[in-house]
């Protein structure tokens, strides 16, 4: 390709990969690589911080199954990239977070804004890349890309110094490379999948776990097959909500700590689990030992350090799980089961389901969490994505908010990073600017990013942020009422900023929305707006999430609203 500064490789090699746009924030190590990308045609979106720059590169992950690229310079502009790479990390999220870096020579004398992030990343990426040579950076990028996307999803660190960006040197481009000791691909495990489905057919009371890597790898249809060959019920972990139709006859909903009671009732009363792309969090199986205590585990997942490591496996299913289900379907088809509708677990799983959907108490009054939800889930189209922040509104949404169309919500599960899903939905309508995109968001948490508005207004990305606004950090307060003798500190919020006002200065949309009616309205209108729009909605501090179930307690031992 001739003679070039490292910065216009640097640019060239995310064209190559098919780059649209990066997020992020310039600075004096990554400015020549600033002023590359000014030559090109990616487009940048200008972050206020840089958190939110790799936030918004993991929404568009997420959304696209593509890595989401973001830019930071050296020093504080590099760690402040370190919050969203972990996010990224914990939820198998793949991004490409590019770095500029003190020049080659200054490295490890203290220079001005030196920061070691190969060092501090390596903990929560799956590679970190530094090239020391202008030529190194095309192969860099290259392996960065496929090590992204490829088996379990995740970050990974480009770190580049500056005088490698400034320096000129003759670049080849690799299509073909190798990348020693990294071998994401592993063949059907067609013996281990017909030994699972033995073990479904002989379990008199068998359901179904879907994990986040069923939304990874798409394998939304073949997970339907499966379960409605068989009569299975599907429940999900938190971060599998969407995996499957919440609206299926065969849909229990999330388990686990904010679980719904007909999930962690039928989890609890099973023989047999098929787990599907699932680390079996503490947050969803509640206690280790109590969990796996009578159940039989088929345990399928792109990453064989997930097998064993939590729960105990009686089958494990290693590779691809779209692949492997895909599979699992074929074989099921040459012989196809006798039905089992009419057996006695199906008919109990059908009738728990019915009665936790008719006798769950939720609280008096209009404005409570469950209805502002489901007039939420009546004024979104199916096709709406939606992201969530993190704290009480993140579990009433897992409880209250149906997720019809697979593949249309996502949160911050593994990490649980307060003001994740403002700017990831930014991310994610950068990639589906088609589809309506809203964050359910708390008050608290919509704080830590709510500067994103102004990335959402001058960049015209309209998303929606569904604010439940009990001006308190409510799921903290929810455990100091619940643990802690309603000791109450470092909780309120003292109803400040207010959120209308706040939007309208960015330049957004802000309503209040005081009754459902308003609520519905309010959608309604700013899906059709062209500007980001803030919806307030206040409700009383005192709500709790229920059902609930406590730390270190096993999921039969749930809290339920009395």
């Amino acid at each position: 390709m001739g003679q070039m500064i490292g910065a216009t490789a640097l640019m060239r090699s995310l064209a190559k990969e098919g780059v649209g746009q990066v997020f992020g924030l310039p600075g004096g190590a990554n400015l020549p690589m600033y002023d590359e990308l000014s030559k090109s045609d990616i487009r940048h979106i200008l972050v206020r911080h840089e958190q939110s720059a790799a936030h918004m590169a993991d929404g568009f992950g997420r959304v696209s199954r593509k890595p989401g690229v973001c830019f930071a310079t050296s020093g504080p502009g590099a760690t402040n990239l370190l919050t969203g790479i972990a996010t990224a990390h914990a939820d198998s999220a793949p991004m490409v977070a590019v770095t500029g870096q003190v020049p080659v020579g200054m490295i490890g004398r203290d220079a001005f804004q030196e920061s070691d992030i190969i060092g501090m990343a390596n903990p929560v990426v799956k590679y970190a890349f530094q090239p020391r040579a202008p030529s190194e950076v095309p192969e860099s990028v290259k392996k960065a890309f496929f090590i992204a996307e490829t088996g379990r999803p995740g970050p990974v660190l480009v770190d580049v110094p500056k005088d490698v960006q400034t320096d000129s040197a003759e670049m080849e481009f690799p299509d073909e490379f190798r990348i020693r000791g990294y071998h994401p691909w592993t063949d059907p495990d067609v013996p281990s999948i017909e030994r699972a489905i033995e073990m479904l057919l002989s379990s008199e009371r068998p359901i179904i776990l879907a994990g986040g890597g069923t939304i990874i790898s798409s394998a939304f249809a073949e997970l339907q097959a499966v379960a409605e060959t068989l009569l299975i019920p599907v429940a999900t972990t938190f971060k599998g909500k969407g995996a499957f139709p919440e609206n299926h006859a065969l849909s229990l909903g999330p388990i686990g700590m904010h679980g719904h009671a007909e999930a962690n009732r039928l989890m609890t009363e099973a023989d047999c689990v098929l787990a599907i792309g699932t680390r079996f969090s503490d947050r969803s199986v509640g206690t280790f030992e109590e969990f796996e205590k009578n159940l039989k585990i088929i345990h399928m997942d792109v990453d064989p350090a997930e097998i064993g490591k939590n729960q105990r496996t009686s089958v494990a299913i290693v590779g691809d799980v779209r692949t492997s289900l895909r599979i699992m379907v074929k074989l099921l088809r040459r012989s196809p089961p006798a039905s089992r509708e009419d057996t006695p677990w199906a008919r109990h799983a059908k009738e728990t389901r019915e009665y936790w959907q008719e006798n769950l108490k939720v609280p008096s009054g209009e404005m409570v969490a469950s209805r502002i939800l489901k007039r939420l889930r009546e004024a979104l189209p199916p096709e709406a994505i939606v992201t969530t922040e993190v704290g009480q509104h993140q579990m009433w949404a897992s409880l209250f908010y149906d997720v019809i169309e697979p593949g249309t919500f996502f949160s911050s599960t593994g990490l649980g990073t307060m003001g994740w899903g403002f700017p990831a939905a930014i991310g994610a309508k950068v990639a589906r600017p088609g589809v309506p995109v809203l964050d359910i968001a708390g008050d608290g948490s919509f704080n830590m990013t709510e500067n994103s508005l102004a990335t959402s207004v001058t960049e015209g990305i309209p998303v929606i942020v569904f604010l439940i606004n009990n001006y308190m950090l409510g799921m903290v307060a929810q455990w100091q009422r619940t643990f802690y003798e309603r000791r109450m500190i470092g909780v309120d919020q003292k109803e400040c900023p207010d959120y209308v006002r706040l939007a309208q200065a960015y330049g957004a949309e802000g309503v209040r929305a005081e009754s459902l009616d308003e609520i519905g309205s309010a959608v309604r209108a700013a899906i059709s707006c062209e500007a980001p729009t803030v919806i307030d909605i206040p409700i009383d501090p005192e709500e709790n999430v229920l059902p609930f179930v406590a730390p270190g307690t096993p999921l039969r031992d749930m809290i339920l609203p009395s």
